[in-house]
């Protein structure tokens, strides 16, 4: 994986890291992502609440698109998160694995799964990518 970009806020102070987001993989064609399903994750029927599950799909996007196409000066914001959840999870580890499917000069779209430890698909996202210059460029 390429080196982290330089954050305005450290990561462990950031909602991913509130949520206990760990990054396992984050290249141009894929990412994958996983959770623990802890309380603070949790709607309060116990469930993951989908909410998490949407943000893990943003954050695995946003962070391998960055990486991506920070080289030529640009930088990647979230720009549309459309999630359907088809299964709750209450227990174990959550596991996201993203798929670019489309990589343009100013969007990236990702399609995103979100399975439990049985591989049962939970959530799917589509996450399209806006692709800007950085501040400065």
């Amino acid at each position: 994986m390429p080196p982290e970009p330089p954050y305005a806020v450290p990561p462990e102070r950031t909602l991913d890291g509130t949520l206990g987001f760990e990054v396992l993989e984050a290249g141009s064609e894929l990412a994958r992502g996983r959770f623990p399903v802890e309380d603070r994750v949790k709607q309060p029927f116990g469930l993951v609440h989908g909410g998490v599950m949407a943000a893990i799909a943003e954050s695995l996007c946003s962070l391998a698109t960055f990486q991506a196409v920070a080289g030529d000066g640009m930088s990647a914001q979230g720009l549309s998160n459309h999630t359907s959840f088809v299964r709750p999870i209450v227990r174990g580890t959550a596991h996201a694995e993203a798929r670019c499917r489309h990589r343009g000069r100013t969007t990236w779209v990702w399609e995103v799964d979100v399975t439990d430890d049985e591989g049962r698909l939970c959530a799917m996202s589509r996450v399209t990518m806006a692709v800007r210059p950085q501040s400065g460029s």
